[in-house]
């Protein structure tokens, strides 16, 4: 018994084409819908205008000294991500939201025209709907993208964004110095007061002591004198170095913590270890970031990388702690050496005063502290003018590079992308449903499809038809496939004997009535006699394709109404005659007319050549069955690509069912532009018909066997 086997199980590229000229209408249509929605989307969608700035920004080098070159900076990837996202934060984006007015500029954008949005939801809907800043790579050119409806306010965007981020930047780079310079300021003030403390008294010691006349600078004393003098020189400069080391200690004390670790890159933190783990928690953060967009939050790529951020923040921190205390330690040691020398100074003072004359000691030392408290202020004063002129130096870390204008045209939406992106959706679209439909269509397709599942042989391949009874019928190329299938059909049957034919299908509107029409008139027009009845009692259409009257015919001869001489139409073709299905209502075949129907048949086979009975479909319809039971053989007739393969399989089964021999099978409606069986048929009968035409051909006087013989057209009623 036949079974039924899956599609195709390979494929190859000419099947792929196969596909897409059987398909193409599909694949034009798909590609035509989502073109066309596109464009009807593309067409309501609201214009948006870009506006770009562009800003130059470098890292800076650290402090910046007097009299030195300064190097270019230095290409950082972290770096510029840092101030990439920088751009997008609210420290940069809430003043510009202030001073253009955004809160009712954007009202209207997020459906609340008239109305004075809260400052976050405009800066949420700036970035995320407006706003887009990149970094190029291997550049430390930063752009800003705005996006808005109106064209003058996307420029005034982008371009009040890169100012304020100019002055931002400048801000940040010269705080630390300003915090510098006003702690010098005041050290310096505080300075000049001692100074001037100290000279008043040492002006009231020389009047005390009566005198005025003495020159200070004399060198009245012996080498004690000069060392403590080397010790004071030591005092001072001490001091200097605490002032300085308690000066970092109270600057970097007064940072937040969260804000330290943006410090490390600056001159405040040097360093090395801790700007090391800063440029790995940045990488960390990154992964970490990356991975987010493609990954759960359960992942465990993910939540290794998390922890391991983590870890390396808690270092981070347990790091700039230890600076902190390290700065204090350092501030502390330099308070106690201050102090130590200070003691020795004393107490070498104090030698020197018992072993100097009473009456001048008061006043050299008080001489010799004006003397140290002026150095200590010519230091301070000195230092800070040098501080001065290194902060008024340019810091050429950040350029804005141009002027944002407005645009003349809107870049979204983008037409030519829009577009180029539905063609080649829709094509892929278009092929993907049309490989699927392939995939999932069980039909049979061709003589091979039909010869290895049926296992019966194809007599014939009939092309598709708009009007197959029309007037083309009469052309030479139109009349070869029933030509073919005369010729097959014939091998089939016993040489010389009547036959009873009947054509089968799987299903109504295959294309029996035609088929068999059209292959009864060939026959007649080979000179047998055909005899061409009309079994299909439900839907009878062998009348209306003779253009004669239903009744009388077989349902009339069956019930007994009139004899079947009476029935027959003469010569409706060429050797044709016709019995049709007659008019009794409501009649159908069943066991009460099955010997009735085979006293028919039998009296017929010897009058005629060929009887070709016009059948029902043979699934559904009992009337079938009577009519296979009196024929020497059955056609199966498959329509191309109409039913399933397995309902195909069950009318063969049917028939085999029967003990009735299957001679052959009939593929139908086949398509004349799909490359399959029937461009073999015409292109082959072109070369003869072309020869017929022009009377150099021998067409006429060939034998009914032979596919090629006949006249070139067949003249029907």
């Amino acid at each position: 018994m036949p079974s039924y086997s899956s599609p195709r199980e390979s494929a190859s590229l000419a099947d792929l084409f196969r596909v897409m000229r059987q398909r193409w209408a599909l694949v034009a249509l798909i590609a035509g819908l989502v073109l066309a929605t596109t464009l009807a989307v593309t067409a309501f969608l609201p214009r948006w205008y870009l506006a770009t700035a562009k800003v130059r920004v470098e890292k800076p080098e650290g402090e910046v000294r007097l009299f030195q070159a300064q190097s270019s900076g230095v290409y950082d990837p972290y770096f510029l991500q840092d101030q990439v996202k920088i751009m997008q934060e609210e420290k940069i984006l809430y003043p510009v939201i202030d001073r253009l007015g955004l809160n009712t500029k954007l009202a209207a954008a997020v459906g609340a025209p008239g109305a004075a949005l809260e400052r976050d939801v405009s800066y949420r809907y700036l970035v995320g709907r407006m706003l887009r800043v990149e970094s190029q790579r291997s550049s430390s050119l930063i752009e800003i993208n705005v996006l808005a409806q109106q064209p003058a306010l996307a420029a005034d965007i982008a371009n009040e964004i890169a100012r304020e981020y100019s002055d931002d930047r400048i801000a940040l780079a010269t705080s630390q110095q300003r915090e510098g310079l006003a702690q010098l300021e005041r050290e310096l003030a505080q300075q000049e007061g001692a100074v001037t403390r100290q000279r008043d008294a040492v002006e009231k010691l020389r009047k005390d002591l009566n005198i005025s006349g003495v020159d200070l600078n004399a060198k009245y004393s012996d080498m004690e004198i000069e060392t403590l003098r080397q010790m004071q020189n030591s005092l001072i400069a001490l001091r200097v170095d605490a002032i300085g080391r308690k000066t970092r200690w109270d600057r970097f004390k007064a940072i937040p913590v969260e804000d330290r670790m943006g410090l490390v890159n600056s001159e405040l933190i040097p360093d090395q270890n801790i700007q090391n783990l800063l440029q790995a928690y940045l990488i960390a953060d990154q992964k970490v970031a990356q991975l987010k967009g493609r990954l759960g939050e359960a992942h465990p790529d993910l939540v290794s990388a998390t922890e391991n951020r983590a870890k390396m923040k808690e270092q981070l921190e347990a790091l700039l702690r230890g600076y902190e205390s390290a700065l204090e330690i350092a501030y502390k040691e330099a308070e106690a050496r201050v102090d130590e020398l200070e003691s020795q100074l004393s107490k070498a003072k104090v030698d020197q005063i018992l072993s100097a004359r009473e009456r001048m000691r008061p006043f050299e030392e008080a001489a010799q502290k004006l003397d140290d408290e002026t150095r200590l202020y010519t230091t301070l004063k000195l230092t800070l003018r040098q501080r001065e002129i290194d902060f008024q130096v340019p810091k050429r870390t950040i350029e804005i590079l141009n002027t944002a204008l407005p645009a003349r045209r809107p870049s979204r939406p983008n037409w030519v992308l829009n577009i180029a992106s539905a063609i080649l959706f829709g094509g892929v679209l278009g092929v993907g449903v049309a490989l699927t439909l392939e995939y999932f269509d069980t039909s049979l397709r061709d003589v091979a499809d039909i010869e290895d599942r049926l296992k019966i042989p194809v007599l014939g391949v009939i092309p598709h038809h708009h009007d197959p009874m029309g007037a083309e019928r009469d052309e030479p190329g139109e009349a070869e496939p029933y030509r073919v299938l005369h010729t097959n059909l014939n091998l089939a049957l016993k040489p010389g004997q009547p036959a009873v034919i009947v054509v089968f299908s799987a299903g109504p509107a295959e294309g029996k009535s035609t088929t068999i029409c059209r292959l009864a008139h060939l026959m007649g027009a080979y000179g047998e006699r055909v005899l061409l009845v009309d079994g299909d009692l439900r839907r009878p259409a062998q009348h209306r394709l003779a253009n004669c009257p239903k009744a009388p015919g077989l349902s009339d001869v069956l019930a007994g109404k009139c004899d079947i001489g009476a029935a027959i139409r003469k010569s409706v073709a060429p050797g044709v005659d016709l019995l049709t299905s007659g008019g009794m209502p409501g009649f159908s075949l069943s066991l009460l007319f099955a010997n009735r129907l085979r006293e028919l048949v039998a009296s017929l086979r010897g009058r005629y050549d060929r009887v070709m009975i016009d059948s029902p479909p043979i699934i559904g319809v009992s009337d079938s069955s009577l009519l296979a039971g009196v024929a020497d053989g059955v056609i199966l007739l498959i329509q191309h690509r109409r039913n399933p393969a397995n309902m195909v399989l069950r009318a063969q089964q049917n028939i085999i069912g029967l003990k009735i021999p299957i001679l052959g099978a009939v593929l139908t409606q086949v398509p004349r532009g799909t490359g399959e069986d029937y461009g073999y048929y015409t292109q082959a009968y072109s070369y003869y018909s072309g020869r017929d035409k022009d009377g150099s051909g021998d067409g006429g006087g060939r034998g009914p066997e032979d596919a090629g013989s006949g006249p070139d057209k067949l003249t029907l009623k």
